[in-house]
């Protein structure tokens, strides 16, 4: 099993910065992918970004170019740095981690943790 822990949400005005940190403890080797997934009042949850375990990286059309994804796999920990925050990236932002748990992959989830951007 894979155990998850965000950190760095907040309240921060429009245009400006926060990062997100995830550390991840357990089974770390068989994780595969590791990203955040955000979910807003009212709406389905969503990928914003995914890193696999050799660095390829993906966003969601509405944060590429503003939201980064990275990883420090000497502290088995992911970032989501994200600049020129917008109102509608308001949510609660959960880390995810995809881990080869044979004979499946198995979906892990952190508490999430809530960003509130004001205009």
């Amino acid at each position: 099993q894979v155990q998850l822990v965000e950190s760095g949400g907040g309240l921060v005005q429009a245009g400006g910065s926060l990062r997100l940190s995830c550390a991840a403890s357990g089974s770390i080797d068989s994780v595969l992918v590791m990203g955040w997934y955000r979910q807003a009042p009212g709406k389905q949850r969503e990928l914003v970004a995914g890193i696999t375990s050799t660095g390829q990286t993906n966003y969601a059309d509405s944060v590429k170019g503003r939201f980064a994804i990275s990883r420090d796999n000497a502290k088995d920990t992911v970032y989501l740095q994200m600049n020129s925050l917008k109102p509608e990236d308001t949510a609660v932002y959960y880390c995810n981690s995809k881990a080869l748990d044979p004979p499946r992959i198995s979906d892990y989830w952190g508490q999430g943790t809530q960003v509130t951007v004001s205009s």
